[in-house]
């Protein structure tokens, strides 16, 4: 199998942004529910979103990505495999400062560069629960096994983790008393956060009592967004700690 060039994982601008240890890419992809896969096909670039998971088929960790066998990128992968550049981005929040200028925004980007080949008939029922787990945790317990039906008609691609660029921001405005600026504007943070609303049932789930698969799930959205606000506080406010 050809191996995919893939560009320089170094990052060109705010240097001091990327972060080269593992556990910060497996903590972006571990949140991560949608990946944006960017490829070429017919000599024009091409980027589509993908449920994707974090699993491990024996070979080390990789990205899965979740579709349909009939899916395009797909079929592009073909027995080799195609080259992609996937990226799982997560906004944490708006920075306003006093100038629109020196506005930003807070977030953990991640792109990872290389092969996507298609999983082996003989693991594909394992990559789909792994991406499964990822996206919904404990729910395998809850519900029926997959038919061979179902399984025939969806697919999983994999990629590896070798190759990966991880990029962060996590502060708040830069600013200081005597900065010139007006320091009557208000400058700070606005946090977000994916969080959970109220489940809704299906038309004949009625008022059956929600499974404990989803009651976890929506705890530790809303634990894990409250966990960053507060971090975010004693970032800004160190003096507060």
């Amino acid at each position: 199998m050809p191996t995919a060039a893939v560009p320089s994982m170094s990052v060109r601008r705010k240097r001091d942004r990327q972060l080269t240890d593992p556990e910060a890419l497996r903590e972006v992809l571990a949140e991560g529910l949608v990946a944006h896969v960017g490829f070429v096909r017919g000599g024009h670039p091409v980027v589509l979103p993908f449920l994707c998971g974090v699993g491990d088929l024996g070979d080390g960790p990789v990205l899965l990505l979740h579709g349909s066998t009939g899916g395009g990128l797909f079929l592009d992968a073909g027995p080799e495999g195609v080259p992609v550049a996937a990226t799982v981005t997560h906004l944490d929040g708006l920075v306003f400062a006093r100038s629109t200028a020196d506005s930003s925004a807070n977030y953990r980007s991640a792109m990872v560069a290389g092969r996507a080949t298609v999983v082996p008939p003989a693991l594909r029922v394992e990559a789909l629960w792994q991406v499964s787990d990822h996206l919904m945790p404990g729910r395998r317990s809850e519900v029926r096994e997959m038919t061979d039906r179902e399984v025939a008609q969806t697919q999983v691609l994999q990629v590896p983790l070798e190759h990966a660029s991880v990029k962060v921001r996590f502060a708040g405005p830069g600013e200081g008393q005597d900065d010139g600026e007006d320091h009557g504007v208000w400058a700070g943070v606005l946090p977000l956060a994916v969080r959970p609303g109220r489940p809704v049932p299906g038309d004949i789930s009625g008022d059956r009592t929600v499974d404990p698969s989803v009651g976890r799930l929506a705890a530790r959205l809303d634990a894990v967004a409250t966990a960053r606000e507060a971090r975010l506080a004693a970032v800004m406010r160190p003096s507060a700690r």
